[in-house]
């Protein structure tokens, strides 16, 4: 495309963000639907956050995308706040408004969406979530809202999958998460379950490890949701393959929270043909 006096600018902040695919999605979304836009990272140091913010406002920047260590930290620095973000208490998406941003958190939806795609549903499931950490919060709350039975909430510190369980059980006003030690996942009721797999633990280079390395476990698991997607099987992955299982990693969650994002933008609609295509691109970084 030409950049001109016309071009809109998109682009995202965090701290890393040199290892970012996003520009693959948004860039070819503007390819393909001929938008004058371009989307770039921004890396923003540490203690300049509102700064950034500010500074982009002030820029007229269409909208920026959110990644560690800032979802939960931008949120003051914003005019407005998505009732979903707010109960999650992460922001990953800010779209231009008079004097600032709004807050959205597409990671949630882009993981139903990815998973809906693969025939995976939520509602009325018995599900086991692995780690108790912002993305797992996040994942919680969603199967809270999207009308799961059960959730079994697998930590190493039980207290910390105590305190998320206590909050999104208030939040649905019902008891959908249980909270368990990881060393005590023997007690699970006798069934296969869906796995959703919410840690850092595989991310590579560390792609030999596992949060729980013991067959038994995976025997347990019908269907695996592993949130990672660098590398492209990770060991949760395999085991849960290995155990008669089928397993899908993050990728498409990646693809979808980038799509919602640019549809909240651009005021448009993506097609499936559209997110087949930019999938197809994202792929070529791994295969």
């Amino acid at each position: 495309m030409e950049i001109d006096g016309r071009t809109r600018t998109c682009g995202l902040i965090g701290n890393p963000v040199e290892h970012t695919l996003s520009p693959v999605i948004h860039n070819t979304l503007a390819q393909r639907f001929g938008h004058n836009l371009v989307y770039v990272p921004f890396p923003v140091e540490t203690g300049r956050l509102a700064e950034a913010v500010a500074g982009a406002s002030a820029l007229k920047l269409l909208g920026l995308n959110v990644t560690v260590p800032y979802k939960g930290e931008v949120i003051p620095c914003l005019r407005e706040v998505d009732s979903l973000a707010s109960a999650i208490g992460a922001v990953n998406t800010l779209v231009a408004v008079p004097g600032g941003y709004k807050g959205y958190n597409t990671d949630m939806e882009g993981l139903y969406r990815a998973m809906m795609t693969e025939g995976i549903r939520i509602a009325d499931e018995e599900m086991i979530l692995l780690g108790a950490g912002g993305a797992s919060r996040a994942v919680a709350y969603l199967c809270a809202v999207k009308g799961a039975k059960r959730v079994y909430l697998l930590n190493r510190t039980v207290e910390k999958a105590q305190k998320v369980a206590e909050e999104v059980n208030r939040s649905a006003k019902r008891q959908v998460i249980f909270p368990m030690a990881l060393s005590d996942f023997n007690s699970l009721p006798e069934r296969k379950f869906l796995a959703i797999q919410g840690t850092s633990v595989g991310l590579a280079p560390h792609v030999d490890d596992v949060v729980i390395d013991d067959a038994k476990f995976y025997e347990r698991v019908h269907t695996g949701f592993d949130l990672i997607y660098s590398p492209w099987e990770t060991r949760f992955m395999k085991l849960v393959k290995e155990n008669g299982g089928q397993a899908y990693n993050g990728l498409k969650m990646l693809l979808y929270q980038g799509i919602i994002a640019y549809e909240l933008w651009n005021g448009v609609k993506v097609s499936g043909e559209d997110a087949d295509a930019v999938y197809e691109k994202l792929k070529e970084h791994f295969i």
